[in-house]
């Protein structure tokens, strides 16, 4: 088993991963720039460094970080989400360096970072893909002959692209023209590569992730599906899981798609297989070689610690389940709460807490680094807490969320948990019946009512008064 390990995040998932390795008696080690210096998961980890001033630099700079895993007697480092988490080179220096990484190997990440070269092998292990390019574009005239093959629209996507960025949607010839330079600038900005493809853009779908777990032993499982489409501009807001949309049939089809995904590639530690579903046509997206922002509410269904079972893995343990043991029981949702204003186009909201209280209850989950007086730095990602509820049946999971989101106080910043009641609320919502265009569909559940109640006024005026007296 691991004895050390170097978190190379920070935020919510950093906490997440220390208390993952407290739970197993592994030594946590938090790095840090200076916004974060009072962050919690520095706070929490049982070492922390620093990385300098540069908000960002340092959580970017691969050999750095594996240099002071070496330095500080790590023998693993765990990626997170986001930063290096698919950066190949990252975990290549690690396997340089006799550093276990925490997720697959570095030619499994390249395979999949490259979206081509992931379209391909689903190909070859008969996973259905969308109609498009059979490889990168070599110019915009092969882009235009290609449209009009596959039929508008069409979607241009960064090849090396992930996070919503490097992706346009083109209805015509003329919108192609325009946007297909811009895909590449933004690409080559973002990701350092100005490689894109074309696939057809399926309207309006259902957007289902199903996450895998993989050992080194060749065992591969799946643990069932989230739906994820509820979504704006192609980010994730609101996630379900298992999808309240799916018959017991497309289940099992999802799942053992995802479970051959996997082993087409070679696939080792956590995962996640994204698929679009529209009618009963089912299409592979992408695949994330990481853990997810949501793996929480796969783990509420389920009863699998997913962070815990990929140290496990990658210690070079076998799998603790068979598929036969993994049972779903009842429905989680994930709110992602994000600092945003949603009544100003979700204009980032960052600055000072003045004030937080977590919602708790029965099942009531709160992943978040955030507290009372924490100042929300403008350079990372805006979510400021991820809120997970769950309950046997869907309405009730419903109504809990509404609870949960209600109990919830965060004051000092614009957040987008009155807007996801007014989602709750919807009768389609609720119904069941929602694609990834639930959300421009509905442009009127923004005009909801930013006045508080008196207890939310009550309690503002007591952390105003606490403020001043320093109580």
């Amino acid at each position: 088993m691991l004895k050390k390990v170097l978190i190379a995040n920070r935020g919510e998932i950093a906490v997440r991963i220390v208390r993952a390795c407290a739970e197993m008696g592994i030594r946590s080690v938090a790095i840090y720039t200076e916004p974060d210096r009072y962050a919690l998961h520095v706070k929490r980890a049982d070492e922390s460094f620093s990385l300098g001033d540069d908000p960002l630099a340092g959580y970017l700079d691969p050999l750095r970080i594996v240099n002071l895993a070496v330095e500080t007697g790590c023998d693993a480092i765990h990626p997170g989400y986001g930063f290096l988490s698919e950066n190949a080179e990252f975990a290549r220096l690690c396997e340089k360096n006799n550093i276990t990484f925490i997720g697959p190997k570095s030619t499994v990440i390249d395979k999949m970072g490259d979206k081509t070269a992931a379209r391909d092998s689903m190909r070859e292990a008969d996973v259905p893909i969308t109609p498009g390019s059979d490889g990168n574009l070599a110019d915009l005239d092969e882009a235009l002959s290609l449209a009009e093959e596959v039929g508008y629209p069409v979607m241009i996507k960064a090849t090396s692209g992930g996070g919503g960025r490097g992706i346009r949607r083109c209805d015509s010839a003329e919108e192609l023209r325009q946007q297909y330079p811009r895909v590449i600038s933004e690409a080559t900005k973002a990701f350092g590569s100005a490689e894109v493809f074309l696939e057809k853009c399926i309207v309006n779908p259902r957007h289902i992730e199903v996450q895998i777990l993989a050992d080194t032993h060749g065992n591969v499982i799946h643990l069932y599906e989230r739906d994820c489409s509820i979504q704006r501009r192609n980010q994730k807001l609101i996630e379900i899981a298992p999808s309240p949309q799916l018959t017991p049939e497309q289940r099992d089809y999802v799942g053992d798609l995802a479970v051959r995904a996997a082993q087409a590639v070679g696939y080792e530690n956590a995962g996640t297989v994204e698929f679009l579903l529209t009618g009963n046509e089912v299409y592979f997206m992408e695949m994330n070689t990481r853990v997810q922002v949501e793996h929480t509410i796969t783990e509420q269904i389920t009863g699998v610690d997913i962070v815990r079972e990929q140290i496990r893995i990658a210690a070079g343990e076998k799998l603790s389940y068979r598929q036969q043991d993994i049972q779903y029981r009842g429905f989680a949702l994930q709110f992602r709460i994000n600092a945003e204003d949603p009544k100003n186009d979700f204009l980032p909201s960052f600055g000072r807490i003045t004030h937080y209280y977590a919602p708790g209850g029965p099942g009531v989950r709160v992943d978040t680094a955030i507290y009372t007086g924490y100042e929300i730095p403008p350079y990372f990602d805006s979510m400021c807490l991820k809120l997970v509820v769950w309950a046997l049946d869907w309405e009730d999971a419903i109504n809990r969320g509404q609870r949960a989101l209600d109990d919830m106080r965060l004051h000092g910043i614009k957040t987008t948990a009155t807007y996801y009641q007014q989602i709750l609320n919807h009768p389609d919502f609720r119904s069941g019946h929602f694609d990834t265009g639930f959300v421009p569909a509905h442009p009127e559940l923004l005009n909801y009512s930013d006045k508080r109640r008196p207890s939310a006024v009550a309690l503002a005026l007591a952390t105003a008064i606490a403020a001043h007296t320093g109580w």
